[in-house]
């Protein structure tokens, strides 16, 4: 799965994280970092993926609405962050490994100042919630059959 997250606007006020060398790291939700969540659609299991500009990365499994978390090992995935006045660019290349039916695509945005902003292509009502299902707002079409 080939993603593609653009962050516009005044990219000087953004703490965005050096590169540094591409290695798994828990709690990179923290700070910023972009998010994909991906179901089958059929059942309450999924998987979210964090990647952070500085190519950490961390893949986790969920049986359920915030409850079975556990440690996925795949492949790291493959980041590539662009920086110019204007436009913070972050292209993720990763094997998946999962049934995709329904994704969530999601960013947290941390500014220099101290303060954090959540973004996805949707959210439930109050407080931001990227691993609620209102934000598995994206259907995938099944692959055409080989």
């Amino acid at each position: 799965m080939r993603l593609r997250y653009v962050v516009e606007g005044d990219i000087d006020m953004l703490l965005v994280p050096p590169p540094a060398v591409p290695e798994r790291a828990d709690g990179l939700w923290r700070h910023m970092c972009f998010e994909l969540f991906i179901t089958d659609g059929w059942c309450e299991a999924y998987r979210e993926y964090n990647f952070a500009p500085s190519g950490a990365w961390a893949v986790y499994d969920f049986a359920d609405y915030r409850k079975g978390m556990s440690d996925v090992a795949l492949m790291p995935p493959e980041i590539r962050v662009s920086r110019e006045p204007g436009l913070l660019q972050c292209d993720v290349t990763v094997r998946c490994g999962f049934a995709v039916g329904r994704i969530g695509l999601s960013a947290v945005i941390e500014e220099k100042g101290g303060g954090i902003s959540y973004w996805a292509l949707a959210h439930p009502p109050g407080k931001a919630d990227f691993h609620h299902p209102a934000c598995f707002a994206a259907e995938l079409p099944a692959p055409p059959p080989s």
